[in-house]
């Protein structure tokens, strides 16, 4: 991250890209709304969210649309905001969320637990749990007996990650064929099991809140610890938090979906060349562009080839490696 990016932006070009951001976020879950096996006119959509309109359209907006787009567009945002954090923790612009191998943990568990024929919600309880040990395991491997650096912390969860895909190829290879569809589906990442929205969007808001009181402390530590350190900023404790907290919106999101990729590295990368470096502008706005992003390509997982559904992994990916690729010929 240069210092020329990290440039503050004033409180007024900071409002304007957020408005544009907001009305594309709404755009995109009444895109959600109104797409699908069964098309739902404006007028219709509008008549069905004012309490009105026809019973069919009800049932499929109300309680099978909506709740989808919601929960879609809180992982997003969780991803967006998550990648966001572990690229100022890392000081790097390509870091993502599972760079410290948090999929790998939640999706050892999770596979684990299909396995053993658990249901849904306890197979959602140990994708929090795996992601939460892997978070724990790492931290404690990277710290040793000493301090841990971005760099340690990195190649730590890089070893973790590749040891957790070691485990999950075992548990794919011993699980009987009749599961193993259901588990490679959660593996690339679905939102047909997401369940209530409510969880993950409370969380997206809530860590916003918790994180924006301190815009003007990250564009410090973005610059570099010592400098931060000389500036006055207690660098190990604000560390720690966007260590954890970046982990607990990895863990909830996964949780939520599975393993969706790209999302948590594209979007705050791209928002940062487009945008500059002041986190109170990358942060929301990554919340708002990942949550866009994830509805939309959900949108298309439900209805590319419907009625069959993809996972909105493999949509993700198609969108991700392309621009990702691009990113890399411009960065030449």
């Amino acid at each position: 991250m240069s210092d020329a990016s990290a440039q503050p932006v004033g409180r007024g070009l900071r409002l304007r890209p957020l408005g544009l951001l907001a009305l594309a976020a709404l755009l995109s879950l009444a895109v959600s709304l109104a797409l699908g096996s069964v098309a739902i006119g404006p007028d219709e959509l509008l008549a069905v969210l004012a309490g009105g309109g026809d019973a069919l359209h009800q049932t499929l907006v109300l309680e099978l649309r909506l709740p989808r787009a919601l929960a879609a567009f809180g992982t997003g945002a969780l991803l967006a905001l998550a990648g966001a954090l572990m690229q100022i923790l890392l000081r790097n612009p390509l870091a993502d969320p599972y760079v410290l191998g948090l999929s790998g943990g939640a999706s050892v568990a999770a596979l684990a637990a299909m396995l053993a024929g658990l249901g849904v919600a306890l197979v959602t309880g140990a994708a929090f749990a795996g992601a939460l040990a892997s978070t724990l395991i790492v931290f404690g491997l990277a710290h040793g007996t000493g301090s841990w650096t971005p760099t340690r912390l990195l190649l730590t969860g890089v070893v973790m990650a590749a040891g957790w895909g070691a485990l999950i190829s075992f548990l794919l290879a011993v699980s009987p064929v009749e599961r193993l569809p259901g588990m490679l589906y959660w593996l690339m990442g679905d939102m047909a099991y997401a369940g209530s929205p409510w969880p993950v969007l409370g969380v997206a808001v809530v860590s916003l809140l918790v994180v924006m009181p301190l815009g003007r402390t990250l564009n410090v530590l973005a610059r570099g610890g010592l400098q931060a350190a000389a500036l006055g900023v207690a660098v190990r404790p604000l560390e720690w938090t966007l260590y954890l907290l970046a982990s607990l919106l990895t863990a909830v999101a996964v949780t939520t979906a599975g393993s969706v990729g790209f999302v948590g590295l594209m979007v705050p990368h791209m928002l940062r060349l487009r945008l500059g470096n002041d986190q109170r502008l990358i942060l929301p706005a990554s919340l708002l562009a990942g949550g866009t992003l994830l509805t939309l390509a959900d949108t298309l997982a439900r209805t590319l080839i419907a009625p069959q559904q993809l996972p909105v992994g493999v949509i993700t990916a198609l969108l991700g490696v392309p621009s990702f690729l691009y990113l890399l010929y411009r960065s030449r």
